[in-house]
């Protein structure tokens, strides 16, 4: 017989707080290419200071374009990576709308639509499920910006520790510490068991702006409960051997952080350890590392030429780390079926601009582009869920929406 007592709707109210497709992607197309058959990867990276316009956009389109300062690290590997201009969500609120890179909806929007303002890369994780350890893995350097968000509206906090990642890829939990994970997860299953059944029962008594309250908050119980599904799942079986020297928990400056994470994230991608992974960098990262003013400092550069060649240098950094771990995923074979988005929210931190935003995709097995110059007409003018529509139907989720998306990303609209 079930004891629960149920909840009073005061009570539980107050607990809601608590066309880049194979087909589709057809001026991106794998035509040309054989790619092998396996698994699909996405790997997000986005630099919430944005990157200064003259120093990322080639000012030809095409392949045969002279690459600017930013762009330059990439040279080895220009031949898998577009780089596209004037796309972005239409957005406005400088750094507070930086959170919608992956979305394409600021989080104050974000109750008009049915999957809330979710990230491309928590799409992405939700197709995998449950195949590998982790559905996806999020990194930061320092806190995080806010770049991911799950399909209830939930912020997806980064691990912005390596040794941290370190020991959750490669060290296997004790059988003490296993066992007491798996009552956590037994009491917690109890817990949203309860839940529901009162959520059940309340339901009848509920007008209609409180029934989407309750509907919104099943939709996080939801969430919940699949975690913990998979997380049952993995608890007893072995993690991979680590092919690398242990991470010590030690202070690192944040220049050595940032190639540590991208190898980390290599190596997961590498032993299926999850297939779907992120990075966040900008702001907190110390540029005094690299004998330049503060980042935010410099972002604010206001057409100044030291402050200008100070961000060459930060942005040059950032991009031969990304060319780094390109070479790090092509030796380990599967460049070929890893789509790298890179990019930010924020354009030209001088002025907090939302628009024309910095993004470019590489490798995924794709015939890329070199430099393609998107519509500037306003009326014209192809969102950039578009092509995170797109990336996710490459990456095989059977999605027809995603964010502000209008359709997938058609080359016809390409000028």
């Amino acid at each position: 017989m079930n004891t629960h007592a149920p909840l009073s709707r005061r009570r539980f109210l107050r607990g809601t707080s608590i066309a880049l497709a194979i087909p589709t992607f057809e001026s991106l197309s794998s035509a040309d290419r054989t790619v092998e058959q396996g698994p699909r990867r996405l790997v997000c990276v986005g630099n919430h200071l944005g990157f200064y316009p003259g120093n990322f956009f080639p000012e030809s389109g095409g392949r045969d374009y002279q690459p600017p300062s930013t762009l330059k690290p990439l040279q080895a590997h220009r031949s898998d990576l577009t780089v596209f201009s004037h796309l972005d969500h239409q957005l406005n609120g400088g750094h507070k709308a930086v959170q919608g890179f992956l979305t394409g909806i600021k989080k104050e929007e974000a109750s008009g639509f049915p999957t809330k303002n979710m990230s491309l890369d928590q799409a992405a994780a939700e197709h995998v499920g449950s195949d590998t350890r982790f559905p996806s893995i999020t990194t930061a350097i320092t806190n995080g910006t806010d770049m991911c968000w799950t399909r209830s509206g939930v912020h997806v906090p980064p691990v912005n520790n390596p040794a941290m990642l370190f020991q959750g890829l490669f060290v296997q939990a004790s059988t003490t510490s296993r066992q007491a994970q798996r009552t956590r997860l037994k009491y917690r299953a109890s817990v949203l068991d309860a839940l529901r059944e009162s959520a059940s029962a309340l339901n009848r008594t509920l007008n209609a702006a409180d029934r989407n309250k309750l509907d919104q908050y099943l939709t996080s119980v939801r969430d919940v409960e699949r975690q913990l599904q998979m997380s049952n799942y993995w608890i007893n079986r072995p993690k991979p051997e680590a092919p690398i020297p242990e991470l010590l928990n030690e202070e690192r400056q944040h220049v050595d952080e940032v190639g540590l994470f991208y190898q980390l994230m290599a190596l997961a991608l590498q032993t299926d350890s999850t297939r779907v992974t992120t990075l966040e960098t900008g702001l907190g990262f110390r540029t005094s590392e690299l004998d330049l003013e503060s980042y935010h400092a410099i972002s604010h550069h206001g057409k100044a030429e030291n402050r200008i060649n100070q961000l060459q240098v930060v942005e040059a950094f950032l991009t031969t780390k990304l060319s780094n771990f390109i070479s790090q995923l092509k030796e380990a074979d599967i460049f070929d079926r890893t789509l790298i988005v890179f990019g930010s929210g924020m354009s030209d931190g001088s002025i907090h601009s939302n628009r024309d935003l910095p993004v470019l995709l590489a490798g995924g097995g794709i015939n890329h582009q070199g430099h393609l110059i998107c519509p500037d007409d306003q009326q014209k003018r192809i969102p950039l869920c578009n092509l995170w529509l797109s990336v996710l139907n490459w990456f095989g989720a059977d999605a027809e929406r995603f964010g502000r998306s209008t359709g997938t990303f058609s080359p016809m609209e390409i000028v």
